[in-house]
Formats: C-alpha cells, sequence, structure tokens
C-alpha cells in the first residue's frame, strides 16, 4: 500500500489529491476515505490504494492517515 501526503483537498466539491512518496499525484473523491469521515486535512500523512477510475486516470483509494497529522505543506 503506497505512502503519502494529501496535498489538496476541496471540501465543497468533496475531492482532493494525494502525492506518493514514490512522486506521483492521484485524486480522489471524498467517498475513497476509509474512515467514512468525507474530509481530510491537507498535509495529512495518508496510506491508499491505486485503481483505474473512472476518468480514465489511476485513483486513489481506501485513503487512510497513517498518523504524524498535518505537516508542513509539500512542494
Amino acid at each position: 500500500m503506497p505512502r503519502g501526503r494529501v496535498v489538496a483537498f476541496d471540501e465543497q466539491r468533496g475531492v482532493g489529491t494525494v502525492r506518493a512518496e514514490s512522486g506521483g499525484e492521484h485524486f480522489f473523491h471524498c467517498t475513497a476515505i476509509a474512515d467514512g469521515s468525507r474530509t481530510i486535512e491537507v498535509g495529512a500523512a495518508v496510506c491508499f490504494d491505486v485503481v483505474a477510475g473512472h476518468r480514465g486516470e489511476w485513483e486513489a483509494t481506501r485513503v487512510e492517515p497513517v498518523g504524524g497529522g498535518p505537516a508542513s505543506p509539500v512542494r
């Protein structure tokens, strides 16, 4: 399961982006947040799975915070 950080999350639209430690970025929908909360902090350390998405691109799913809380912004 890849690890990374949430680099963007729009609560109104319910969509965000995670950046994997390996460098790739993946879109995710709030329904992909594993704890069911439908919201997540930008900068949160997470683990996630990658699946083929509806937009024809790879998407993050089962996005799960792994502790460490929000960090300084990812550049």
